[in-house]
This record gives structure tokens, sequence and C-alpha cells, in this order.
């Protein structure tokens, strides 16, 4: 009687010992396939039974081994993946210990639009074209005024590589010229820029008054308020005011020297 007690005490021990052997974890990543694999640090199992990992998934699908080394790759062509394709990546691993991706950012978007036709309408309509978009990253709209370019919108792109892809984005304009490019930023720094397209406004010069200023700034054109964007500077070139309107309420700004952006202009103004 003792004798069976103390077997079926092993083999208590014994199945408990196996459930937490296999306690798992899992790792997950996503993104876009950029041509290039995911490289995977895969430590020892702590209980010394082989590697941590115990399986890998790409999109619902088993990658079939290859992970029973100290490092490892997630080769996407076993997939037949597209440049471009979204991808979710799950590897399972043993408890106490976590496989490392070395290098997540080969699934980050890259720019690599090339621009098909850019054109914007005197009233500031600005539309574009563009093919081999390998990844979803949004459109950046910029126009030079104030001797500086600035980002005045955003359009999210689709992303089609291949395809022939239209956008489009409404310009405040300034009076004159003004001069309008599109961009991109991905994952390494770097600005992919379109060639510059300009127009030029029917808007009549804006003017700003007083130039000593007590509680607000007033813009005007021909004597009648007009709406403008607008940047405010203190002497150290820090903004302490931006916006867009006919007015800026100036009671919160200490005496001093400033300086404002507006339309398409730079000018000085003291707050008494």
């Amino acid at each position: 009687m003792r004798l069976i007690i103390f077997m079926k005490g092993i083999l208590i021990f014994t199945f408990l010992l196996f459930l937490g052997h296999n306690t798992f974890g899992a790792l997950s990543i996503e993104g876009s396939y950029q041509g290039k694999n995911l490289i995977v640090q895969n430590p020892e199992d702590p209980d010394g039974f082989g590697f941590c990992a115990t399986k890998v998934t790409v999109n619902g699908n088993i990658m079939p081994g290859g992970i029973g080394q100290s490092a490892f790759e997630i080769d996407f062509s076993l997939f037949n993946l597209k440049i471009g394709q979204q991808v979710f990546i799950v590897i399972d691993h043993n408890s106490g210990c976590s496989p490392k991706i070395l290098n997540p950012e080969v699934l980050l978007p890259k720019s690599t639009f090339k621009m098909v036709d850019i054109a914007v309408s005197t009233s500031g309509k600005l539309t574009w074209k563009t093919k081999d978009e390998d990844g979803k990253l949004p459109f950046i709209i910029e126009q030079y005024r104030w001797n500086k370019w600035v980002d005045v919108g955003q359009v999210q792109g689709k992303g089609k590589n291949g395809n022939a892809n239209s956008y489009e984005f409404q310009v405040i304009a300034h009076s004159g010229i003004n001069t309008i490019r599109v961009v991109q930023v991905d994952h390494t720094g770097s600005k992919r820029t379109s060639t510059e397209v300009k127009f030029k406004s029917s808007l009549p010069d804006i003017k700003k008054t007083p130039i000593k200023v007590k509680t607000e700034i007033v813009f005007t054109s021909g004597e009648q308020p007009i709406d403008t964007k607008y940047e405010i500077y203190d002497a150290y070139g820090n903004v302490v005011k931006k916006g867009f309107g006919s007015t800026v309420n100036c009671t919160n700004l200490v005496k001093g020297a400033y300086y404002i952006n507006f339309d398409n202009k730079t000018e000085k103004f003291f707050k008494s």
C-alpha cells in the first residue's frame, strides 16, 4: 500500500515537473516585409533542455525547423511574401528565458516613392501622384515661408508598390509667391523630397499693428481684419505663441522685445 502511494507521489511530481518545464511565453513583432530576414538571438533553455525558442509563426504559418541553435534567421523567403506586405511574427519560447530580435528595424517601411506628377492650383490645391511606395508612410507637406520650410500638414501614404497613388491637400496660402513641396521621412531619419511647385496667391498684402503692443496684435488688409498663420518668438528664439487668426492675445506676454512671423513676413515688436 505504501509502495502504491509512493509511486502515485512520484507520478504526480513528474507530471507537475513536466507542466512546469513546458510553461512558455511568446514574443511578437509586426511590420512590413522589406526584403531582409530577422535575426534572432536564442539563449539556452535554463533547464538545460536545448534552446529557448520552441516555435516561430509568420502570419500564422509555422516556420519549418532552424531554431535549435544559439542564433537563427526568420527566413521570409519560405512564405512567398511581397515587398511591403504586412507581417506578424510570433516566437513561442520556454519560461525563464526570452529570445531577442537583433534587427527589428528591417520590418520598418522605407521611403521609396517616385513622383509621377505634382501640381498646385492658384487656390492652393496641391495634387500629386506617386508610384513604388514600399511602405505606408505619411507624406508631409512643407511650405517655404519665413526663410525656412514649415510643416503645414500630412497625408497618409497608401503604400501600394508599383501602383500609381493619387493624393491632394489644401494649402493655406500667404500673399505673393507660395513654394510647396512634399517629403517623407523613414526610420533612417533621411528626408526624401519631391520637386518644388509654386503658385501666386491672390491674397492682398497683410499688415500688423501696433508696433508697441499692450493687449493684442491685429492683422489687416485694406483696413479690414484678415486671418493669417503666425508664430511669436521671444528674444532667445523660443516660440511663445503660434496659431491662425486675425488677432493675437498678448496680455500674458512679459514686457520686452519679440519677433513675429506672419503671412510671408518677419517683424519685430515690443510688448509694453
